[in-house]
């Protein structure tokens, strides 16, 4: 609660004057000047076939298992430098490596830039030999909608799927409904974002209909994906879009996990340090990662139970 009436008064001046993209730009990479990884996780930044790109390593990590990690941003902002320290946090509790990417920005790359780079950045991941079932494709806001598209895309096309996705308050609509716009037109501050994110998305959409399948994943057949985390706050402006994905998904039969908090502000978890509730829901995300590889360990018991050979008596036992 404190957190949201401090974003509130520092931001709602600023979000009256509507600052430019390149100013938001500017103010969120100055404030990243401030984060820094947890003890204990190092930094290995690169360039993935000309497109920059980190591996974020905790110490004790399993180096076979990948987090591909979306940031978010409305497809306009964020970077490696805004979300390497909650990235640090999740890949740590999770025990993984995590591996992310500094994807192509609208309005100067609309769709389907980002989604080309985030494509190409899990294809280059299968040729360095890391096996499908190994990844497990997460991301925040924009960036967790870019991780559900990457599923359908990879399904569409018949590739091997991650052995799961994780959507921090995913943006699955870019529509942004009326009903959402009404719901939030009580708090100024909402309103406000509502209206800039719906302008995001048109700027990210660019010619494309916002409600194309790989724009706005709760319009796609969401058919035979993977095991699927979802986390949202009712305080924030993405709260029914998350509700609405969750309940279409489960219609279509994939198996969907939903973690819903109580009076959060949008992007929380960035806030791990200083956020309890975010840090509980770092926890919880790397729980539900725990569990897919405990299913997997457990589906391989039966398999190999099934394949081996049944044993025959013994004829030379005494009778």
């Amino acid at each position: 609660m404190l957190l949201k009436q401090f974003l509130t008064a520092a931001t709602a001046p600023l979000a009256r004057r509507r600052p430019s993209i390149a100013a938001m730009r500017l103010s969120l990479e100055i404030g990243s000047l401030f984060q820094f990884l947890p003890w204990g996780v190092h930094l290995d930044c690169f360039s993935l076939e000309g497109m920059a790109a980190e591996w974020i390593k905790p110490e004790n990590a399993n180096p076979r298992r990948v987090l591909l990690y979306l940031h978010g941003g409305g497809y306009v902002l964020g970077s490696l430098n805004t979300h390497r320290s909650a990235v640090g946090a999740l890949a740590q509790r999770c025990a993984m490596h995590a591996l992310t990417i500094e994807y192509r920005k609208a309005p100067d790359f609309p769709f389907p830039a980002a989604l080309d780079d985030t494509l190409l950045a899990y294809r280059w991941l299968l040729r360095q030999g890391y096996r499908p079932h190994d990844i497990i494709v997460a991301g925040d806001s924009a960036g967790g909608g870019l991780a559900l598209a990457l599923l359908l895309a990879l399904r569409d096309n018949r590739e091997p799927l991650p052995a799961a996705g994780i959507g921090l308050s995913p943006w699955t609509d870019l529509e942004l409904p009326t009903a959402t716009i009404r719901r939030v037109a009580h708090e100024e501050l909402q309103l406000l974002e509502a209206l800039a994110i719906r302008g995001w998305g048109g700027l990210y959409a660019d010619t494309t209909p916002l409600t194309a399948p790989l724009v706005s994943p709760v319009q796609a057949d969401l058919h035979e994906l993977p095991p699927l985390l979802l986390q949202t706050s009712d305080s924030e402006v993405l709260y029914d879009d998350v509700l609405t994905f969750a309940a279409k998904a489960r219609c279509a039969g994939v198996p969907v996990t939903l973690q819903t908090f109580e009076g959060l502000v949008h992007w929380w978890h960035l806030f791990w340090r200083f956020v309890p509730e975010a840090r509980q829901a770092l926890d919880q995300a790397a729980a539900f990662t725990n569990g897919i590889w405990a299913a997997q360990q457990a589906a391989a018991r039966v398999l190999h139970s099934l394949r081996a050979p049944a044993r025959r008596p013994d004829s030379r036992a005494r009778v």
